[in-house]
């Protein structure tokens, strides 16, 4: 009987620690939130920098759902979405006169890379980092855009 009840309770221990491992290998996403452009933080060149831009990450079955909000340098409004996961796969995004997919990988808790493509082919590179506290999440871009000049912008985020 002893040894019944030691079997048991080393078979709990493991389905516990199994569970939480599952747990927090799943761990929230630290860009899950929504996130406001600091424009006295960000560079972008050549520019002109954007009026504003709201960004909105969410976790769902399906991956991450991200969704941005703004205002153009020319005033006009701008928005756009996708959802990914970071398997380095293509995933579309609407809303970009300079991409139309992504693909983004993981490189660690709080950084990922991203490849933007328009019609196949790459035209861009970011990499995504959240500070770590939580409040800050930078985009450090550089690419061509559908006009055909060069871009480097960095867009630092403060967590709403």
């Amino acid at each position: 009987m002893t040894s019944f009840f030691r079997t048991l309770l080393i078979g709990t221990v493991l389905a516990i620690g199994g569970t939480a491992v599952t747990l927090a290998a799943d761990a929230a996403d630290s860009v899950v939130g929504t996130w406001k452009l600091n424009l006295a933080k960000s560079t972008f060149s050549p520019g002109p920098a954007p009026k504003s831009q709201m960004r909105a990450y969410v976790a769902t079955a399906d991956g991450i759902d991200m969704m941005y909000t703004g205002v153009a340098a020319d005033g006009s409004a701008v928005n756009g979405k996708s959802t990914f996961k970071y398997d380095g796969k293509d995933y579309p995004i609407t809303g970009s006169p300079d991409f139309d997919v992504l693909s983004l990988k993981r490189v660690d808790a709080t950084t990922i890379e991203s490849t933007q493509k328009k019609a196949g082919k790459t035209t861009g590179m970011t990499v995504r980092t959240v500070s770590g506290d939580g409040k800050v999440l930078t985009l450090k871009s550089k690419g061509t855009s559908a006009k055909g000049d060069a871009y480097d912008n960095v867009m630092v985020f403060d967590k709403q």
